[in-house]
């Protein structure tokens, strides 16, 4: 519990009349306002500081590593950046706190994890920073710790370590189904899962070099996330790890809250698409006591149903099949009765288009239809309690003609594996952030 800060004495002279009104003690009112400024569950819904909560947010994955004061940070255009999403109307951001030295060829450099237990000390400080000025602006973060896929080193790197084999590269061998599965091995390997929980404990337990804050003691800090997407593996092989994968949830959940109590606990995964297209599987998954919220995440290019060249053939029935996916994990959410985000989505640019200067009328029609019916399932007191776009982008550029991140280059929310400016919003896209914007002001009508 945080310390008492209140005195019980004070300086000069007062008298309170006989008749004043009982009073609670100052102890107890303390303790009361500092729990509300963390988010809490409340039913179906977020609350903070008495008030429902509804997360307007974006994925800046990066934000630590803009936030580091070593080669690849970069402190000023982290604070444009963040005053940006304040004035567009931001309140959440998700932001990658560990990633893994790696060989594997679109994995981001440096890393965090240098080796099994070295750790890079300049950018956990670059989170530090980034934690304290969220703060300034009223900003939540969602913080996680390990990632399904390639871009950050990972789940295969972890398996590479701890079998002294070579890491499996999707983007070399191009076998998807077998990276998935390669992945995977991490639920069920010991030694893995051991320095897996050294990381949660540094980052959980650790000290703000900033501020002063614990981590656990910040109410900053939304939500600690398992991982980036974790699935139980391939599509076609995937229920085999799908009890280690329901274990790992539930054990690492457990172990997350006995070591941050005060906030809230998320797996990250995509919902029915990331549990081998099981609804079923998804709601098994989630149902430990210590997973508090439901996420899903929605890929309208990855999953076949847009294609940005050929977009009057492809919108209407893209979609339609969004809004059913959405509707569909709103109502799982509805009887589990816990809240649900969706903390990933993304639209490309017209004509599929990676120059920040292509337009985005598809885009923000797709960000407009998906935010209306956020709207009014929150409006309505169903679980959906907000969302996180893919991805921010900002003031970040690239300079490469094949689009593609190199060591060194700008951070643009796009991760190293894909085209920098694939889903990217940037500074200059004035018609997204007014449709963002006028979104973030409908859901704060919404507080109460």
């Amino acid at each position: 519990m945080a310390a008492l800060l209140l005195a019980l004495g004070g300086c000069g002279k007062s008298s309170a009349p006989a008749t004043a009104p009982e009073e609670k003690p100052a102890d107890v009112v303390q303790v009361a306002e500092a729990v509300n400024e963390f988010v809490t569950v409340d039913g179906r819904t977020f609350s903070r500081q008495g008030k429902t909560y509804y997360v307007v947010g974006t994925n800046m994955w990066f934000g630590g590593y803009l936030g580091s004061e070593g080669a690849v940070g970069d402190r000023e255009r982290l604070i444009r950046e963040l005053d940006l999403l304040q004035r567009t109307g931001i309140n959440n951001l998700r932001v990658l706190a560990a990633s893994e030295q790696s060989e594997l060829m679109r994995a981001v450099r440096p890393a965090i994890v240098t080796a099994p237990g070295e750790y890079s000390e300049e950018l956990w400080a670059g989170l530090d920073f980034l934690l304290d000025e969220m703060a300034k602006r009223d900003m939540t973060a969602v913080l996680y710790f390990n990632n399904f896929w390639q871009w950050s080193g990972g789940m295969s790197q972890y398996v590479s370590w701890f079998e002294g084999t070579p890491v499996f590269d999707p983007d070399v061998t191009n076998e998807w189904n077998a990276f998935m599965q390669n992945s995977a091995k991490f639920y069920r390997m010991e030694e893995a899962q051991t320095l897996y929980r050294d990381i949660i404990k540094r980052v959980v337990t650790r000290k703000n070099t900033i501020n002063g804050k614990l981590y656990n003691e910040d109410p900053t800090i939304m939500s600690w996330q398992l991982a980036n997407e974790p699935r139980p593996g391939s599509d076609e092989d995937g229920r085999i790890n799908f009890p280690a994968f329901k274990e790992w949830v539930h054990e690492t959940s457990k172990y997350i809250r006995e070591l941050a109590p005060k906030q809230l606990i998320s797996t990250g995964n995509e919902g029915s698409m990331g549990t081998i297209r099981d609804m079923a599987l998804f709601i098994e998954s989630h149902q430990s006591e210590y997973v508090d919220y439901l996420t899903f995440h929605m890929w309208l290019k990855n999953w076949g149903w847009f294609d940005a060249t050929k977009p009057e053939e492809t919108y209407e029935s893209a979609l339609q099949q969004a809004k059913k996916y959405i509707n569909e994990h709103v109502d799982v959410a509805n009887q589990m009765n816990k809240p649900i985000v969706l903390e990933e989505f993304g639209a490309e640019r017209d004509g599929g288009s990676f120059e920040v200067s292509a337009t985005t009328v598809y885009r923000d029609r797709f960000y407009e239809e998906f935010f209306d019916l956020i709207h009014s399932h929150s409006a309505s007191g169903d679980a959906l309690a907000g969302s996180n776009f893919w991805a921010w982008g900002g003031f970040g550029r690239t300079q490469n003609a094949d689009f593609m991140w190199q060591e060194g280059d700008d951070f643009v929310g796009d991760p190293p594996q894909e085209p920098q400016g694939l889903n990217a919003v940037f500074d200059t896209d004035a018609s997204t952030l007014d449709v963002i914007k006028k979104h973030a002001d409908k859901m704060s009508q919404l507080v109460k």
